[in-house]
């Protein structure tokens, strides 16, 4: 079995997670924190999603799954530890064309969950088909000290500037070479030691202008990020 890596846009869209436990809430916050609309669907749920319910996050429906509850979904995790209705969820998923991830039970999916490095917009996804999960998380710890905070700061910067660029350097070319450039810096270094000096000389040799002038960063919060990533 092979699958085609994939990051799917949930912004806005309904996605339903069947189960109330510990593993659905983990499903649910990758979601919420997506933008996705979340919908659970278990007869009981933990006290985390229960607080994601009352701030109105989510939607609990309290209550065993009913044929149909999918419906209109962007897609659908189970993790109920019910063999049975995992099976008839996976049925009823592929019937609707609904990608389905069944916890623990990989033949029944039709999407499988990456393990992930997640630092802003920076997303490292890993992945061993099933194999070994023990092993994806073993790779995403080390990933996790390789790429820290900094690179989530980093990202904000290239994007500020890359907008920046695309509003006043109407070469396409140029453009490019000089966020080639820009990204093949010492940036995430530099954030990390709180070097926001380093990082402003940068930026004004590779695009002429610093952090401020591209609106950013405000000095006040300039100085909470360069304490943030100590």
């Amino acid at each position: 079995m092979a699958y085609v890596p994939i990051f799917l846009d949930v912004t806005g869209r309904r996605c339903v997670v069947v189960g109330g436990g510990e593993v659905a809430a983990r499903k649910v916050r990758s979601l919420v924190e997506a933008g996705a609309e979340v919908t659970v669907v278990s007869p009981c749920a933990v006290e985390e999603l229960r607080g994601l319910a009352r701030a109105k996050s989510i939607l609990i429906i309290e209550r065993k799954y009913a044929p149909g509850d999918m419906k209109d979904a962007a897609l659908v995790y189970a993790a109920t530890g019910d063999d049975d209705l995992n099976r008839c969820l996976h049925d009823e998923a592929r019937r609707r064309g609904i990608p389905i991830n069944v916890a623990d039970a990989p033949e029944l999916c039709s999407f499988i969950a990456p393990s992930l490095v997640s630092r802003g917009s920076l997303k490292i996804a890993i992945s061993t088909e099933g194999a070994s999960p023990a092993m994806a998380r073993r790779i995403r710890e080390r990933l996790e000290r390789l790429f820290g905070p900094e690179y989530g700061v980093t990202l904000e910067v290239l994007r500020a500037a890359r907008n920046h660029l695309k509003a006043n350097e109407p070469d396409i070319r140029i453009r490019a070479r000089k966020l080639t450039a820009l990204a093949a810096t010492g940036i995430p270094e530099y954030l990390r030691k709180g070097d926001l000096d380093a990082v402003e000389e940068i930026l004004r040799r590779e695009i002429g202008i610093g952090l401020e002038a591209m609106g950013l960063l405000g000095i006040g919060e300039a100085r909470q990020r360069r304490v943030s990533l100590r």
